[in-house]
């Protein structure tokens, strides 16, 4: 899985897709009004949750935010898409379940090398489906400016991340990769066992 942890390497330099969290009585809601001022609104409180310097709680949020900011079921459901007519019932929802802590505890740790960093949103662009592509810099002091496009969904009225570019890098195509080396050599339990295993 080293293409993924690298992709994601770059997702923690371009993220607040980090920590912000709408039950944190200390942070404010994520604006989901339109795509620019999502972005925005939950990059800038997930940089504020790094600098707290509080792993644990990150983490916590890091949950939050995942299943209150990113569009987790539609992407679980790409990235094996290709694999779900040789799956069994359980080995789906298996899979379901595993995916959001799979990617806490495989990546939080790494979000706060990028505590120094901000976003700075430059437009976005209607995409087909009523979805839109907001494009970003990433800020960090000392580094040039890194391009970040965030794909976004409405559901239900809100916005949603569906997906990141990052300096070229297609987050959701790397990670199905990674994903579909592992199920080629070692077969799809071997992927639910390797989730679990960083499930923490």
């Amino acid at each position: 899985m080293i293409k993924f942890r690298n992709a994601f390497a770059a997702i923690a330099i371009a993220s607040g897709v980090l920590l912000p969290t709408m039950t944190s009585p200390a942070m404010a809601a994520v604006d989901t009004s339109d795509p620019q001022r999502f972005v925005s609104t939950l990059t800038t409180d997930g940089f504020a949750a790094m600098r707290s310097g509080n792993r644990e709680a990150a983490k916590a949020k890091f949950r939050a935010l995942l299943a209150q900011n990113v569009a987790v079921d539609q992407i679980g459901t790409r990235l094996i898409r290709r694999w779900l007519p040789t799956t069994s019932p359980a080995q789906q929802a298996a899979y379901k379940a595993a995916l959001p802590g799979y990617v806490v505890g495989t990546y939080a740790d790494r979000l706060f090398e990028y505590a120094d960093a901000s976003i700075r949103v430059i437009r976005s662009q209607p995409t087909a489906g009523g979805g839109a592509d907001v494009y970003t810099q990433v800020i960090k002091p000392g580094a040039q400016p890194i391009a970040a496009t965030w794909s976004v969904v409405n559901i239900g009225g809100v916005w949603k991340v569906l997906n990141l570019n990052v300096a070229g890098i297609n987050i959701a195509m790397a990670q199905a990769a990674d994903f579909d080396s592992v199920i080629q050599r070692q077969g799809f339990d071997a992927l639910l066992k390797l989730m679990a295993a960083r499930n923490k």
